[in-house]
């Protein structure tokens, strides 16, 4: 079986061209894409000067359309969220892709594959960045130095105020996964788990009212839930310099592999992998 995983393409349409041929060319079983997906955001192209402004349907679900019209019963199951810096509105689209068939939304969802189950989540603890409608307290009401909390930002799409105020994203994950096996699930995650190769920001030396900098910005949350409950498979995104800092894109927690897609270069970073045969994963920049 050969999967691919990519994130943060961050509405580039030539990273997703050069997705789209690949999986044309190779034909995988199964796409994994770990959000932070759409145009704009802080500093990131916006739609009006890289792509349509209904990227969602004109880039990624036309893209997906053109791949089922050339591979037909060939084209692959796609399993996608979305990341901190995608807007929520955004996210009632590709639900009604979901409910079509053309693809899998799995924010706080999960579905069968290949006799696993796909876990998706979405949320990232507490950031310095204005849009809040993905962001969670990460085990408790506290926020590192040099980020605001969840109620200080903006959102897209409303959200209840013992949502903002009281949701975490360790609530979150035990909700989600209750008292499964999880044994050999693959979990779709946006944020890296803390303290890891696949977190590590260029915060070095940085420090806001006296107070350092944590250089690891990955959840605290996902991390104890990793080692307590040892999925087979984690895919993150999110933190793009992680890889070129540590020289690592993939680590692991016991017995589960993480693989990282996040890249700060203009290329896409492509990861291959087999989920029966992890150790042999890779990455390509192309």
């Amino acid at each position: 079986m050969v999967c691919f995983f990519a994130s943060d393409l961050h509405g580039r349409p030539d990273r997703y061209e050069k997705l789209f041929h690949a999986v044309a060319d190779e034909r995988p079983d199964a796409v994994f894409l770990g959000g932070d997906l759409l145009p704009g955001g802080f500093g990131m192209v916006a739609a009006d000067d890289d792509g349509p402004d209904d990227f969602v349907r004109d880039v990624i679900l036309d893209g997906l359309d053109r791949l089922h019209a050339r591979l037909g019963a060939a084209a692959p199951r796609v399993f996608l969220i979305l990341g901190n810096d995608d807007p929520r509105i955004e996210e009632g689209t590709l639900l009604e892709a979901s409910d079509a068939g053309l693809l899998h939304y799995l924010h706080e969802r999960s579905t069968a594959w290949e006799g696993r189950r796909v876990y998706g989540y979405s949320c990232i603890p507490p950031s310095p960045f204005w849009l809040k409608d993905w962001e969670r307290y990460d085990v408790s009401r506290f926020v590192d130095a040099g980020c605001t909390a969840p109620d200080e930002g903006g959102r897209t799409v409303p959200a209840s105020e013992s949502e903002i105020r009281l949701g975490t994203i360790a609530g979150d994950l035990e909700r989600l996964t209750g008292t499964d096996d999880l044994s050999d699930a693959v979990f779709l995650f946006h944020a890296p788990p803390h303290g890891t190769l696949l977190d590590r920001a260029g915060l070095d030396g940085m420090m806001v009212d006296s107070a350092p900098l944590d250089i690891h910005i990955g959840s605290i949350a996902i991390r104890r839930f990793i080692e307590l409950r040892q999925p087979l498979l984690t895919l993150h995104g999110h933190v793009h310099e992680s890889a070129r800092l540590t020289g690592c894109w993939r680590d692991r927690l016991g017995r589960t592999h993480l693989l990282g897609g996040a890249h700060d270069g203009p290329e896409l970073a492509l990861v291959r992998f087999d989920p029966e045969r992890l150790e042999s994963a890779d990455r390509r920049l192309l």
